[in-house]
């Protein structure tokens, strides 16, 4: 099923195009890198610190949160004739208004609303930067390319962090920090506009096909297994075993540093061995880390755990691979936001059922709950074709 179908425009890209449009979409991911994981390594010391929150509270202010990302497939609908360079630029202008804003945020209340306005910019953009990055790529080195991208992205998370962390051993508190984030933001936004619009193919802005089923419900079952990450990994570490703001900020950049080194690389090996290897590992792995939460004890041991979670996020570039090759360009952004939406219906509901459990049971089973997932995500896998297909006709 289809909305706006129509027949794909062949796009003629020269060399210099390429080269030109992958490096400002580097770029702009470097400043959304700053952005987000300002707002990621800060949240748990401003939320607890500052707020003063509880596990509930965390679950329903993830879960709100999170809805954005189903509103975001409806967004796309609406604004289906603009070209995703302008797109993009728009809705990194909504984050930086929605991250720099927390600087000045006093309850509770004015932080769910200010988390909605900058997570719907974030939704929308989670796709582009992926559409726009197989739209470029060369043909056979997609994975190559989006490794590329997903590497700028953790230098600028790392540059972010240097920053952080100077001006924390300075003494600046955290809301100042937001401001950094706002501006990163606008600087992304900023870097869209060299990215060259005629990318764009003509072809449906709203997409559900059956052949596309698997990878719905492998980012139904990622959102899951990431909300339990970004929900309650961090949020453990400062809530039961009481880390400081520098202690997340260290760890934040331990995880960048993986990430930098490690995303060109993945995306090599994804190239070479295929989706179905890289993600079986990468959810096997999960299941591991998930049981390590919910049973090992002690800060510098679940320090590590943390870490190894979070780094291994750049297998999941596996799934946006898995897109390239089951769909031709034309369906490239309105399968990857259906991807984000499905990812989105789990992202929504795992926090409120995982504060919960938090609650009644005790943290252990935010944590376990994540194990049947994974495990899910494994039998899906082992149904992918073996070796690396081609990508799909355009």
């Amino acid at each position: 099923m289809s909305l706006h179908d129509a027949s794909p425009a062949r796009i003629t890209l020269t060399d210099a195009d390429r080269r030109r449009g992958l490096f400002f979409v580097a770029l702009a991911a470097a400043f959304v890198g700053v952005a987000l994981t300002l707002q990621i390594t800060l949240n748990s010391n401003f939320l607890v610190g500052e707020i003063g929150i509880s596990g509930f509270q965390a679950g329903l202010l993830e879960g709100v949160r999170e809805s954005c990302g189903i509103a975001a497939l409806g967004i796309f609908v609406l604004i289906a004739g603009l070209t995703e360079p302008v797109i993009a630029s728009l809705f990194l202008i909504l984050i930086a208004v929605g991250m720099g804003s927390y600087s000045m945020a006093p309850t509770y209340r004015v932080v769910m609303l200010l988390s909605v306005t900058w997570s719907l910019g974030f939704h929308v953009w989670q796709p582009l930067p992926n559409a726009m990055t197989l739209a470029l790529a060369e043909p056979g080195r997609a994975g190559a390319r989006l490794g590329q991208v997903g590497a700028a992205g953790a230098l600028g998370s790392a540059a972010g962090l240097a920053i952080a962390f100077v001006l924390t051993l300075l003494g600046v508190k955290i809301r100042p920090l937001y401001i950094i984030a706002g501006a990163a933001a606008l600087l992304a936004a900023a870097a869209c506009l060299g990215i060259p619009r005629r990318i764009k193919a003509s072809g449906p802005s709203f997409v559900i096909r059956k052949r596309y089923a698997r990878y719905y419900v492998l980012n139904f079952l990622e959102g899951w297994r990431k909300q339990i990450s970004i929900a309650f990994g961090g949020f453990l570490l400062v809530k039961i075993y009481n880390a400081g703001l520098l202690d997340v900020i260290v760890l934040a950049a331990m995880i960048q540093t993986i990430g930098y080194f490690t995303s060109a690389r993945v995306g090599k090996l994804i190239d070479r061995v295929g989706e179905r290897k890289v993600l079986v590992f990468y959810y096997a792995l999960v299941t591991v880390l998930f049981v390590g939460y919910a049973f090992l004890r002690g800060r510098y041991v679940l320090y590590a755990v943390y870490v190894l979670d979070n780094a291994t996020f750049v297998f999941n570039t596996g799934l946006t691979t898995y897109v390239n090759k089951i769909a031709p360009r034309s369906e490239h952004r309105p399968t990857l936001s259906m991807g984000v939406a499905a990812n989105h219906v789990a992202s929504v509901a795992m926090p409120f059922l995982g504060g919960i459990l938090w609650t009644i049971l005790g943290y252990q089973w935010a944590f376990l709950i994540g194990i049947p997932a994974a495990a899910a995500s494994i039998a899906i896998v082992l149904k992918m074709p073996r070796g690396t297909a081609q990508a799909a006709e355009s």
